[in-house]
């Protein structure tokens, strides 16, 4: 974050405004809950998903993304860089480690090569850019879902904007991996009109292989939001490979049987953020990887429905 930026940041925080770091509001949305939606993704997530279509998502803070197709190799960035990250590497433009994402080097890029992804919001500036879609929302029994990253990451911010939905009658939900604080989650749940919740696998060693975390308190926090009857779909990504086998998919319905969350989306793996790894300077760990077909979707649909559950391929 620039310096410029940094102090912005500390000034809305001593107003005492509750705001937080979002990376992107993406409107006209019909995957993420009921009706259209304008989607609000919230900086920051605690897991490292293998096949996370969303990177940018991952750190806590502003990251800069580089987008050497629009790069012209023209040289300016690298005297600038404040931390000498930016240099020549065989005849190219190249980024190393040391870049501390100041974002100094993207007021300089005429070709907007570069950009800082992560904006710190207010609640009023984020209810400002939803509320321009509220025709929608009316129309189609729409509203907004906040996601990310992770939204309970920022449970303040995430509340106040919750708060302010309900105030304007905007139907809310969060999409969430429920890893979080369970007095966090349950305080919440009061505010929240529906949760979208990631269950991606039941084995706890294999979700700490593929996640980066084990799934105990994600498990037992599904458990506590049934316990209290919130409004719970849970979510199901289908990575072919890891967690579609017959044992995983009998394990994941069993689970959804016995807490009588029955509602649940089978989201196939795609490819779509592969390339925002390379903007990243990051690796991807499913190369080879082909989405699940049709075939075996409808196959893990039928042994879910068989188990008790009501299934529906993709978001909605």
């Amino acid at each position: 974050m620039s310096t410029t930026s940094t102090q912005l940041a500390e000034a809305r925080q001593l107003l005492a405004e509750p705001a937080g770091y979002i990376y992107n509001i993406m409107r006209f949305s019909l995957h993420d809950g009921p009706g259209i939606r304008t989607t609000v993704f919230f900086k920051g997530c605690p897991l490292r998903c293998w096949w996370c279509h969303n990177p940018e998502s991952q750190e806590p803070k502003p990251q800069l993304v580089y987008f050497a197709d629009r790069c012209l190799q023209c040289g300016d960035c690298i005297p600038i860089c404040p931390n000498g990250a930016v240099r020549w590497v065989n005849g190219a433009i190249s980024m190393d480690g040391a870049c501390r994402s100041c974002g100094t080097c993207v007021d300089f890029c005429a070709a907007g090569a570069r950009e800082l992804m992560g904006r710190w919001m207010t609640v009023a500036e984020t209810l400002a850019e939803v509320e321009k879609d509220s025709v929608f929302y009316d129309e189609s029994g729409g509203g907004v879902t906040f996601s990310g990253g992770e939204p309970l990451l920022q449970p303040e911010f995430l509340g106040a904007l919750l708060d302010a939905c309900r105030a304007r009658g905007i139907h809310t939900v969060v999409d969430t991996s429920g890893l979080a604080p369970r007095d966090v989650l349950l305080r919440l749940a009061t505010r929240t009109d529906l949760f979208y919740y990631d269950v991606k696998l039941v084995d706890s060693e294999k979700h700490r292989h593929y996640i980066g975390a084990p799934n105990e308190i994600i498990l037992e926090n599904l458990e506590a939001l049934a316990h209290a009857g919130a409004a719970v779909v849970v979510r199901f990504p289908v990575i072919p490979g890891v967690n579609d086998g017959e044992a995983d998919v009998a394990a994941l319905g069993a689970l959804l049987a016995r807490l009588g969350l029955l509602q649940l989306h089978l989201l196939p793996y795609h490819k779509i953020g592969i390339e925002k790894y390379r903007r990243l300077n990051l690796p991807y760990q499913m190369n080879g990887v082909q989405p699940p077909s049709r075939e075996r979707l409808a196959q893990i649909a039928a042994q879910l429905e068989a188990q008790g559950l009501s299934v529906r391929i993709g978001g909605a």
